[in-house]
């Protein structure tokens, strides 16, 4: 029987849009804009004649190459040893590596983890000391729930709590760190006003300061500790303690932590990494938090990711076993340090002597970690669309804009001429170079 088509009419496809349909975004999404420092790195890659005192990196050349391969030979040598490296972990964190950072790092305060109620469950190993503190926001943050932060401070987790609909408050700082007065200051206006039940966190970054250098002095520990105890009201107020550069000092006396001070493990939240004492390339990073947070926080570490890369805690956990770790600590600290003393010896022969330009300049002396914050005189606008910015970079040279490290609120008008200078990558030679173009660059701002 032969076969007809069916006489149902065919629908037209419908034309093509005039317009293409826009393509949606979340009210968080729009809320977060690119971190300031993009624009920095890329002029720094795409003009190779700039010398770069700006991005944080790490000094390349003394990168562990060799203990890396010894500690990842040994790891993949022993099949048994190499197949759970190279499977699935947990989402908290591989137990040994857990363990190992408990007792390192409770051994740097001289305490032992009973003496600070720790135990490996309360460690977690994060992506990084960045995604510790993305965690520990979704953790406790709602939208319009309070920040307080040092000003300056570290811009890029200004940037994480801005996205996180969090408003942010700065108190200012000396040459002791955060003024811990006028942060009592502002606790006691928050409580008048209602709005201290809206306080959940109080950020330091309490080593050698990204970006200043200061480091928080003990009296000054000890005042912030106790801050937050006698203010904390219907709900706790939790100190985020971001000890990144801690076991980069290369000078002075070591100081406690502030965790060393929650004997209950009760008020601070210490953050680490492996990424500026050893290597940014494991995204290693760790966290002891108070009871009662490990597992919300690791709900959401689970969303993100199940856990962090298991390979990498395997090889943390054998560089650490066998001191490689340590012993690479030590040599960034000499690294480190005389590359510290290059850039204030060539700021002082460019900026110190009489006739210099710009007198008055000020920097900081750090005894450790990476960073130097320098405050020109009055007049001089160090901002992105500033003279010294514009001349600095025909000079070939590139700094970070002081500005990017304060907030907009109530803290007053944002200080328009600071700087600061990373030592970490450039060459003792490359230091010396920037600081001469940046003296040519402020030498042309009279003209």
């Amino acid at each position: 029987m032969a076969t007809t088509q069916s006489s149902r009419p065919v629908t037209p496809a419908p034309p093509p849009p005039l317009f293409p349909a826009t393509l949606g975004q979340s009210d968080r999404a729009r809320q977060i804009a690119d971190p300031p420092i993009s624009y920095f790195i890329r002029q720094a890659v795409e003009n190779p004649n700039l010398i770069s005192l700006a991005a944080g990196l790490v000094d390349a050349e003394s990168l562990p190459v060799a203990e890396v391969t010894s500690a990842m030979a040994e790891l993949l040598g022993d099949p048994e040893a190499a197949r759970a490296a190279l499977q699935y972990g947990t989402t908290q964190g591989y137990l040994p590596l857990r363990e190992k950072l408990l007792a390192r790092t409770v051994a740097m305060d001289g305490l032992s983890s009973e003496d600070l109620s720790l135990t490996p469950e309360d460690v977690v190993v994060t992506s990084g000391s960045q995604q510790l503190l993305y965690l520990v926001g979704e953790t406790l943050l709602d939208p319009g729930d309070l920040v307080i932060t040092e000003a300056p401070s570290y811009f890029v987790y200004q940037g994480t709590l801005a996205s996180q609909g969090a408003r942010i408050l700065s108190v200012p700082m000396d040459e002791e760190g955060m003024d811990t007065a006028a942060l009592e200051t502002v606790l006691a206006r928050l409580q008048r006003t209602g709005e201290l039940d809206r306080l959940r966190l109080v950020y330091v970054c309490d080593y050698f300061q990204n970006p200043s250098g200061r480091t928080l002095s003990l009296a000054r520990r000890r005042h912030l500790f106790d801050l937050v105890r006698r203010f904390s009201r219907q709900r706790r107020i939790l100190i985020v303690e971001d000890a990144a550069y801690r076991e980069l000092r290369y000078q002075g006396a070591d100081l406690p932590s502030l965790k060393s001070l929650d004997r209950e493990n009760e008020w601070v939240i210490l953050a680490m990494t492996f990424s500026k004492a050893f290597a940014p390339g494991l995204k290693t990073g760790y966290g002891f938090l108070p009871r009662g947070l490990i597992d919300p926080l690791l709900r959401f570490k689970g969303n993100h990711d199940f856990g962090s890369n298991n390979l990498a805690q395997h090889l943390a956990a054998r560089l650490l076993e066998t001191g490689a770790y340590d012993r690479h600590v030590d040599q960034l600290r000499q690294i480190y340090r005389a590359k510290r003393d290059v850039l204030q010896t060539a700021l002082a022969e460019q900026f110190g002597r009489p006739g210099s330009p710009c007198p008055g300049l000020r920097w900081t002396h750090p005894n450790g970690g990476l960073f130097i914050w320098l405050t020109f005189p009055p007049g001089v606008d160090t901002g992105p669309e500033g003279c010294l910015m514009q001349a600095a970079l025909e000079e070939g040279v590139l700094y970070v804009p002081g500005e990017f490290c304060y907030v907009n609120g109530e803290g007053g008008p944002i200080p328009t001429r600071e700087i600061r200078l990373c030592y970490g990558v450039a060459s003792p030679d490359q230091i010396q170079e920037a600081v001469r173009r940046l003296a040519r660059a402020a030498a042309r701002l009279g003209k």
